[in-house]
């Protein structure tokens, strides 16, 4: 019994040296829970001995990481979020896009405040090459079917669609999301979207005219029409769902005409791609030169009578 009582008082001993010689170290005492000897179990966190300085270490650097401030705006990083993005996510953008619902908001539904810009760049630049290629092929049908067209293929068409459709799609969110943060600043209740998430909206609205363009190769004007009419009510359709939440706490009148604005710039671009890239090129002769025909021959006119000289 003496051997257990002095056994126990110099393991007691032996922590006290510890923490005299570190004060400030963390100790656990469970006197409940027994050794299998019958000793109180003491841990002690002294320094680098029980991994103390890794835990300090590690919440050092997490605190490091958590105040590192973002990336400026030139440089790549700051852009490589903008396209952190799925398939997935992006075939459900194009869904909404495609299928408008009225009180459904294409933000808070489908983007979920996590705008991108991989799907509106590629959807941009699929429907600038979709443009230049068809307008090229409807010429070149229409030299097939009538060989008096004159043809030769136009490339200025892939610059003059991608400057078209890159500049819409950045330039007027650009004044839409200004026009908003504008209002925002008289009635404090309209809240606009981000610049990034205008521009998004923009960018998934446009892919319902690729289908579109594709039809329009087919040579009826009537259903060329029809079809660019269903594309641009679908479109215009996605922006004014969307929009409408963001403009109705403003005053009726700047609603619609914000609105009727959003259209008719959409329309614009939609009458625009349809007449400038499908328009038929001109007959290598604009009229046709004249069949020559076998008339009779007019006769000459007869010679006037001569009068006798007097001798």
């Amino acid at each position: 019994m003496a051997a257990a009582d002095e056994l126990t008082f110099h393991e007691f001993q032996e922590a006290t040296d510890l923490l005299a010689a570190a004060p400030d170290a963390a100790t656990t005492s469970r006197s409940d829970q027994l050794t299998p000897q019958g000793h109180v179990a003491v841990a002690v966190a002294v320094g680098d001995g029980f991994g103390g300085g890794e835990v300090e270490e590690s919440d050092t650097e997490a605190l490091l990481q958590g105040e590192k401030q973002q990336p400026g705006f030139w440089t790549f990083s700051y852009y490589q979020s903008f396209f952190d993005v799925d398939t997935a996510q992006v075939l459900d953008r194009i869904k909404g896009s495609l299928l408008p619902w009225p009180g459904t908001s294409f933000v808070r539904h489908r983007l979920r405040s996590r705008p991108d810009l991989y799907g509106p760049f590629w959807i941009c630049a699929t429907l600038a090459f979709v443009l230049a290629i068809t307008g090229n092929l409807t010429l070149v049908l229409a030299q097939w079917r009538d060989p008096s067209i004159h043809y030769s293929p136009q490339f200025h068409k892939v610059t003059v669609a991608s400057i078209t459709i890159y500049c819409y799609t950045g330039l007027v969110p650009l004044a839409l999301w200004g026009f908003l943060q504008w209002r925002r600043g008289i009635r404090e209740r309209v809240g606009p979207y981000t610049f990034l998430e205008t521009v998004c909206i923009y960018g998934y609205s446009l892919f319902v005219f690729i289908p579109t363009v594709v039809l329009w190769l087919i040579p009826v004007p009537w259903l060329q029409w029809l079809f660019g009419a269903l594309a641009l009510a679908l479109s215009a359709s996605c922006l004014v769902f969307t929009l409408w939440p963001v403009v109705r706490e403003d005053t009726r009148p700047v609603a619609a005409a914000l609105l009727s604005t959003v259209v008719l710039l959409h329309g614009l671009l939609a009458l625009g791609c349809k007449l400038y890239f499908f328009q038929p090129l001109p007959l290598e002769h604009g009229v046709p030169p004249l069949q020559a025909t076998n008339l009779p021959p007019t006769p000459p006119p007869p010679s006037p009578p001569r009068t006798p000289t007097p001798s």
